[in-house]
Formats: C-alpha cells, sequence, structure tokens
C-alpha cells in the first residue's frame, strides 16, 4: 500500500498539498457535508482539535457531496461556510469524492487499511429507512463510507489506529481515548 504521506491533495484555497506536512502527529481525518444533520458535528471536530492540536492531533476536513447532495458548494462557499457557520480553525481540503467510481486515492487507501468502523448504534439501519423514505440510494455496503462525519484516526506512524461511524460524535469517550492513545 502506497503511504498516505505521498497521495497527492488540494486545500480547499487550491493550494497542492500532501499529508507529509502532518508527518508525525495523530490525525482525525473526516469527510464532512454543510447540509447534513450530522453537520453540528464540526463544533466537535473543532473542540477536540483544540484540545489537542498542542499534544500532536491534527484534525482535518474533506468536504464530500457524495450524500443526499449534502455538499453542494464549491470550495469557496464551503470555506465561508466553515469560517462563519462553524468557526473551525482545523485545515480543510478541496471537495473530493469518497465513494463510488470517483472515490479519491486518500480514502481508497483508509478503507483498504481499517474497513470496519466502530459504530455508536443501529444508525446503518436508520439511514436505510431514512434513504428508503426519501428516495435515496441505500448507504454503501461494508467497507465503504457510510455517510457524512465518516472518522478515520490515524496514528504517528502514518497507520489507521481506528475508524468510527458517522453517529459516532467526536466527543464521544472511544474517540477521545483513542486520539488520547494515538498521541502518547
Amino acid at each position: 500500500m502506497a503511504s498516505i504521506y505521498d497521495i497527492p491533495l488540494t486545500t480547499i484555497s487550491g493550494t497542492p498539498a500532501t499529508l507529509a506536512d502532518y508527518a508525525g502527529k495523530a490525525l482525525l481525518i473526516v469527510n464532512v457535508a454543510s447540509k447534513c444533520g450530522l453537520t453540528p458535528q464540526y463544533t466537535a471536530l473543532e473542540q477536540l482539535y483544540q484540545n489537542y492540536k498542542d499534544k500532536g492531533l491534527i484534525v482535518l476536513g474533506f468536504p464530500a457531496n457524495d450524500f443526499a447532495g449534502q455538499e453542494p458548494g464549491t470550495n469557496e462557499e464551503i470555506a465561508t461556510f466553515c469560517s462563519t457557520e462553524y468557526p473551525v480553525s482545523f485545515p480543510l481540503f478541496a471537495k473530493i469524492a469518497v465513494t463510488g467510481e470517483d472515490t479519491h486515492p486518500l480514502y481508497k487507501e483508509l478503507i483498504a487499511e481499517e474497513p470496519e468502523a466502530i459504530v455508536n448504534g443501529p444508525w446503518r439501519e436508520g439511514l436505510e429507512k431514512y434513504s428508503a423514505a426519501h428516495g435515496f440510494p441505500p448507504p454503501n455496503p461494508a467497507p465503504g463510507i457510510l455517510w457524512n462525519f465518516e472518522k478515520f484516526l490515524i496514528g504517528k506512524d502514518g497507520k489507521v489506529a481506528a475508524r468510527f461511524a458517522p453517529d459516532m460524535p467526536p466527543e464521544d469517550p472511544r474517540v477521545t481515548e483513542a486520539v488520547e492513545k494515538a498521541i502518547a
């Protein structure tokens, strides 16, 4: 498998980048969306970042419009939203695909390395019912990304330490314990 540090990325402002700038840090990589029922997680993600950034955690947001069109904006609109509605200071990247034929190489690598997410409850079943009731496609089967706000925790060694389902709030003790272990 390729190193996640070598995969070409683009920042939300359009600058070419890689994760090499974050080598040796723990990373929490999250596919985010502005118009999702889980969008308030931005607040908890920012708080997690503030609590642990000086100890070696970097939260990284990757906007994706793969689920019910819940991230329709341009990179500029997303950046504005994230600086006004949910003032986040953690790094954001350009919108990517996290599912389907156009899945970004970063997400292909993350999913391959950790195909199972730690779940918080029967969220998949609820999402299946919601999707059917609203005419949306059913959720992706495992190991695919289930929905917006799925979280991959990367250890200082560049390997996936944990994967959390979208409904796992960033402030959940299972997340904070995993973060503390990853930055130790």
